[in-house]
């Protein structure tokens, strides 16, 4: 885009350069208080000079443009390091969790095999405490579904 803007603001001076030939190359008196300089195209000097900072400006922005870009790929380098070390913890965890509940069950298997009258029953116990725990944590999860719906319209 900015390319395109520099193209057009070029071609308009141009155009109005070569419209205004004769004005541009009129020859005038330059002085700079040190020193005097007769028949000068004062318009010439003046559209070069003006020229410059036009082009100092464009390859700023360029590089400030350049600065940013190379911000933003710094920032997501950091945040898919970021991203593939929690989904490491992560996978982490549910190795402990899922080595943890085959811990507990090889117990409860062990424990039915053993007693098989109280077993069972503690069996139905827990049963019954996850369904309640399933419940709780069902109507919980809905209620956080409907505030965040309420609050996000």
């Amino acid at each position: 885009m900015r390319i395109v803007v520099l193209i057009i603001f070029l071609v308009l001076i141009g155009l109005l350069a070569a419209l205004n030939h004769t004005f541009l190359t009129y020859p005038h008196t330059l002085d700079l208080g040190f020193a005097r300089y007769d028949n000068v195209p004062m318009g010439l000097l003046l559209l070069s000079v003006m020229l410059i900072p036009l082009l100092v400006f464009y390859f700023w922005a360029g590089v400030t443009k350049l600065r940013a870009e190379a911000d933003s790929a710094k920032l997501l380098r950091d945040m898919d390091a970021l991203r593939s070390s929690l989904d490491s913890q992560e996978a982490s965890r549910f190795a402990q969790l899922q080595s943890n509940l085959d811990q507990r069950f090889g117990e409860l298997q062990s424990q039915s095999r053993a007693l098989p009258s109280s077993g069972s029953s503690e069996v139905a116990a827990l049963a019954g405490k996850i369904d309640a725990l399933q419940r709780d944590l069902n109507l919980q999860l809905d209620q956080m579904d409907d505030y965040l719906k309420r609050k996000l319209g």
